[in-house]
C-alpha cells in the first residue's frame, strides 16, 4: 500500500495536518474539524494509501511557506499541489487559486467564474470539501451579503485569516 506522509503544524489559529503524496502537497487541513473523517477517508481511498507520520521535501517547503505566511512575509505560495476529489471539486479548487491575497469573492461570483451561475450550492459544497486550506484559499470565499459563511476551521479562524491578510497589505512591500 502506498503512503501519504503526514506531519502536524501549529499555526496561529490552530493545529493543521499536512500531507504529501508522490512529491505534492495533498492536504493542509484543520485537525479540529467536523469533516476530518470524511476528508481522511476520501484521501486514503482515492490514493490507495495510508497515513504515515513523517516528513518530505514538500512538507518542509509547506511549513517554511506557512511560517512566512503567518509572519506576514508571504502572499503567494509555490508548492506543487495534488487535488484529490471529483472533477467538479477540482475545477472549483483550481478557481480558488485565482482569488488574490487579501481579497474576497462571493460563492455566487465564484460560480459565475466557473460558467455556472446557478451552481452556488454545489460550488459551496466543493469549497467546503477543500482539503488544502490556506494554500487553496477557500477562506477568501464569503456570502453575497459580505458575511462570513462556513469554514472547516471555524468562522473565527476564517475571520483571523482574512484579518491577517488585510493587515499584511501594509506590512509587506
Amino acid at each position: 500500500m502506498k503512503e501519504i506522509q503526514i506531519q502536524f503544524y501549529q499555526s496561529l489559529f490552530g493545529e493543521l495536518i499536512l500531507g504529501s503524496f508522490e512529491g505534492k502537497l495533498c492536504m493542509c487541513d484543520w485537525v479540529e474539524e467536523k469533516r476530518r473523517y470524511k476528508i481522511d477517508k476520501r484521501m486514503q481511498n482515492e490514493l490507495h494509501a495510508k497515513y504515515v507520520i513523517g516528513s518530505t521535501e514538500v512538507i518542509a517547503m509547506a511549513i517554511s511557506q506557512l511560517d512566512e505566511y503567518f509572519a506576514r512575509k508571504r502572499k503567494v505560495f509555490d508548492i506543487p499541489l495534488l487535488f484529490v476529489g471529483t472533477d467538479f471539486q477540482k475545477s472549483v479548487w483550481q478557481e480558488l487559486l485565482g482569488i488574490p491575497y487579501g481579497a474576497t469573492l462571493s460563492y455566487g461570483k465564484l460560480s459565475q467564474r466557473l460558467g455556472n451561475p446557478n451552481a452556488v450550492r454545489a460550488v459551496a459544497a466543493a469549497n467546503g470539501a477543500n482539503p488544502i486550506s490556506i494554500f487553496v484559499p477557500c477562506h477568501r470565499v464569503i456570502g453575497s451579503n459580505r458575511k462570513l459563511i462556513g469554514y472547516g476551521g471555524g468562522l473565527e479562524v476564517k475571520k483571523g485569516l482574512l484579518a491577517l491578510e488585510a493587515e499584511s497589505q501594509f506590512l509587506v512591500g
